[in-house]
């Protein structure tokens, strides 16, 4: 038996969207060969397992894989942390260092765009075209956006190929877009979730956003 924490992550500023994300900050609790089973049990599109609150040492899970790195697990774990009392400036996903901080109201991951899922992505011609593109399936990982205003994006991602159908909000892809936009932007997806990218001069990308608490419980890992 160990604690859940349900969090929302890239919140919009009226407090909707948000992309679901289970933490479980006692890693001693969930075995290595469990952690998997645990993500699939929960069925978020993906699961933080903390080992060391203090270090920020962690893994990530989807339902089907682990993850070396992907930004909603980060930024919401980041800001779990701040908010239980234990607040880090570093992360240590299996893809490396990942400084963390919170600024203007909204939780900041930096890393780089190398460790993250990468996509194939399309700039359509409008925000309608995003609103009515369809699902890919089978093992696509596919992103659409398009400009929306000065610095705003509107954009849809599709990780099928990691077992998600369409995700709220997407760190990953914010890191992408942000590298290849090379400015500041702000990115509305899903059904109404707000991230925000900023590219660094070193080849790292700043990925921000809004985080609540949904709840927490006691849970019982699957036999």
């Amino acid at each position: 038996m160990t604690t859940l924490h349900t969090l929302r992550v890239f919140l919009g500023p009226d407090g909707a969207g948000g992309n679901p994300l289970g933490v479980l900050l006692d890693g001693a609790a969930v075995p290595p060969a469990a952690r998997q089973g645990v993500a699939a049990d929960l069925g978020f599109s993906e699961t933080v397992v903390v080992d060391d609150v203090g270090t920020g040492a962690l893994q990530i899970f989807t339902p089907t894989v682990e993850l070396p790195l992907a930004g909603h697990p980060l930024v919401g774990t980041a800001w779990l942390l701040a908010h239980t009392g234990r607040a880090v400036d570093m992360l240590r996903p299996p893809a490396g260092d990942v400084p963390t901080w919170t600024a203007d109201e909204l939780t900041w991951i930096r890393a780089r765009l190398e460790w993250a899922t990468l996509y194939e992505v399309t700039e359509l011609g409008s925000p309608a075209d995003v609103d009515t593109f369809g699902v890919p399936g089978g093992d696509a990982m596919v992103a659409v956006w398009a400009w929306e205003g000065e610095g705003r994006v509107r954009a849809r991602v599709f990780p099928n190929g990691i077992g998600i159908e369409e995700d709220e909000a997407t760190g990953a892809f914010a890191l992408q877009l942000g590298a290849l936009a090379g400015r500041d932007i702000v990115i509305r997806q899903g059904g109404g979730s707000e991230l925000h990218a900023r590219p660094g001069g070193d080849g790292t990308v700043a990925v921000g956003g809004r985080v609540a608490l949904v709840g927490e419980r006691e849970y019982a890992l699957p036999a």
